[in-house]
């Protein structure tokens, strides 16, 4: 026996999912130094207020090389009162080079898609 059939349809239907999950590690080098100093009633004995640049340095850290420049700790200034038996005040800030900050991001991307298609035939 043969099947008769005049017309007809057929569905067809598909989905997927795809998961992605993603991490981002970012470095932040300070390769230079910095120094500040400020006060009042305060001089510089030394006749300088910058600490000298003398020592290079290498690191690697996560593959990636770097070098940086820090002072000679040795040579920041050393500081005399102006006015013996007056109030002075000193504050010395030195931020020194190296890794600064590391960023870890980890996100997960999911992406869902479906698809259907409709067949119509007729005879």
């Amino acid at each position: 026996m043969v099947p008769q059939f005049r017309s007809g349809s057929q569905t067809t239907s598909s989905s997927s999912q795809s998961v992605i999950n993603e991490t981002i590690t970012s470095y932040q080098y300070r390769t230079g130094y910095s120094y500040a100093a400020s006060g009042h009633n305060i001089k510089a004995e030394t006749g300088y207020v910058n600490p000298t640049a003398t020592t290079e340095s290498t690191q690697t850290v996560g593959g990636v090389n770097f070098s940086w420049t820090s002072p000679n700790l040795e040579a920041i200034p050393r500081w005399q009162i102006v006015v013996d038996g007056s109030a002075f005040s000193l504050q010395e800030t030195l931020i020194t080079p190296g890794l600064d900050t590391v960023t870890n991001i980890t996100r997960t991307i999911t992406t869902s898609s479906t698809s259907e298609t409709t067949s119509t035939f007729g005879q």
